[in-house]
Order: structure tokens, then sequence, then C-alpha cells
């Protein structure tokens, strides 16, 4: 079988072992990246694709007369026209829990970072501050301990009780969102939507970007938080209106932000958030999957995932 790897250069290649990949009956062709001008020749006459961020979408599927099977280096699908698969009786897989720890040590270093004020306090120690000081050390940045204070999630899956895992260590007390006109697993800490908002010293997101949940935290939601609370992203951009997030942040509605993804990646043309008079914000450049363990194992699971398909038995399977 002929296969394609659209943008392996995305899962950042040169520290992991590719053999599970290049060791399968599967011929090879390997791009480092791909525009969207040049997937529908790329992908042509393959009957495997692999892709991470490149879109493959109805008109592509349509022309790929040999393609029967897509399996992406994610877990989010929304790159795939998973109906336009479906048609064509592709099949495509996705990943799971390959990046949980590497995630939840990422959400947890973004809270810690908020509640220790770590930039500032580096920042004291750079600029005169605590050398200035008349005392050993410098109190002008507030310190908030994580105990006994209210951890809100959304999002329920691997990555959400990772996180809430790591929280009953700290003394927190931890609940998860019950959206509306959702079904949910069967957690006893559930919460409605709106309260949760309210009782949430912290709020994490771990859901997924659709139509239902895009913007699910806007101006509305933002100023319905206690003015102490702290916002944490590491899901997708679209989650958050991006505009009201910076409003609530200049204007002291919630006391900080820290996310890890944004609307568009990259920004290339700028983005509101990236803006340093916005305060106690962090932002990092979509990095708390990256950890090599974490691309390790996604290589060994997509390339599990071929090989399921290719004995008929498709794995982690969504179309």
């Amino acid at each position: 079988m002929n296969g394609v790897i659209l943008d392996l250069d995305s899962i950042g290649p040169t520290d992991l072992d590719l053999t599970p990949l290049y060791e399968l009956p599967v011929q090879w062709t390997v791009y480092p990246d791909c525009k969207a001008s040049q997937v529908s020749e790329r992908i042509s006459s393959a009957d495997i694709v692999l892709t991470n961020k490149t879109a493959i979408r109805a008109p592509e599927i349509v022309q790929a007369k040999n393609l029967k099977f897509i399996s992406l280096f994610a877990t989010g699908t929304d790159v795939i026209d998973l109906t336009g698969a479906s048609k064509k009786n592709i099949v495509v897989s996705n990943a799971i829990g390959y990046g949980t720890a590497s995630v939840v040590q990422h959400v947890w270093s973004l809270i810690l970072a908020l509640t220790t004020n770590l930039k500032e306090h580096s920042k004291a120690s750079i600029d005169g501050r605590w050398r200035n000081s008349r005392f050993f050390c410098l109190l002008d940045s507030p310190v908030q301990e994580l105990d006994g204070k209210v951890l809100g999630i959304i999002g329920a899956g691997e990555l959400g009780l990772g996180v809430a895992k790591i929280a009953e260590a700290f003394g927190m007390k931890v609940i998860f969102a019950a959206l509306p006109g959702r079904s949910h697993s069967n957690q006893d800490n559930r919460m409605p939507f709106g309260a949760l908002l309210k009782e949430a010293d912290i709020l994490s997101l771990h859901c997924p970007l659709t139509a239902e949940t895009a913007k699910l935290i806007s101006a509305d939601e933002l100023g319905s938080m206690k003015e102490s609370a702290l916002l944490i992203n590491t899901a997708r951009g679209g989650l958050i209106d991006e505009k009201a997030l910076k409003d609530a942040l200049t204007n002291g509605v919630i006391a900080g932000a820290a996310v890890d993804v944004l609307s568009v990646e990259p920004p290339s043309d700028g983005n509101l958030l990236i803006d340093s008079d916005i305060p106690n914000l962090i932002v990092t450049p979509h990095v708390a999957w990256v950890a090599r363990e974490s691309r390790q194992r996604l290589v060994n699971q997509v390339a599990e995932n071929i090989k399921g398909f290719l004995a008929g038995q498709p794995r982690n399977q969504v179309s």
C-alpha cells in the first residue's frame, strides 16, 4: 500500500524512533510540511494518509480515488471532513491518551505560575526591586495557596480526570461541569455549568471544540466568575472568546488566565491575547503535549492504528 505523511515535522521527529511506522508494509512518501494547496496532489494516489494539523476536506477526499484510511497524529478530528470520509467508506482513526502526563504537567505548571505570581517574582529578582528591599524577602506580589480552593473542570475525559487527581494532592475540592444538553459520564461531583462558574476558584478547560462549545467562555461566563478566579485553557483556543477574555483581564473581571492554545495557530497575523499590557496573562505556544515521551507514544499509537486497519480491525475509529 502507498502511504503519505503530510506534516511529519509538526510532531518534532528528530528525537523520536519512527521505526514502528517505517517497518509497516507501507511504501511511505513523507513530507515535512504541507500547504492546503498541496493536499489534493499529495494524497491523490495514496491508500493511507497520516496528518496532524493539515486539513483534509471534502474536495481532497473526493479526488483521492485510492484513499482507504486516514490516521491523525492528534485527538481532535476537526481537520478532517468526517462526513465526506464516511460517504466514501474511508476509515478515520485518531490518537487518544498519548499526551495525558505531558498535558497534566503543563496545566499544573500554569496554575502554579499564576497562583505563586511566578513571572512577577522572577522579574523582581532582576529589575532591582529585591536588591533594593530592606527585608530578606519581597512581599509586593501576592501568593495563593491551593489548599481548600475549588477547581472547576469542563471535560471529564482522561485529561480532565488527570488534572483532578493532582488537585486532590493539593487539598483542593474538584467539581466537573454538567453542560446543558449533553450526556455525561457518571461523575458524582457534577455541577450545572452556570453554578460551577460562580463556585470555581480555578477553571480548567478540557473539552473538545465543537459547534456547541465554540466560545463556551465569553463575556457572560467570565462575568459570572469570581473576581479572584483563574482560567486555564490547554484544550482548543476556540473555546474562549478572546476579546472577552482580554477585556475581562484588563478590567479586573477575573484575576488571571493562562492559555496554551489560540483561535488561529500559529498566530501569524497576530492575536488579541499576545499583548504584554494584558495583566496576569500567560500564553504558551501549544506545547502542553510536546514532551518527548508523549510524542513517542503518539507515533507508537498511530502505528498500531495502521496495523489494526491492515488487519481489518480498526482502532480508535471516529468515522
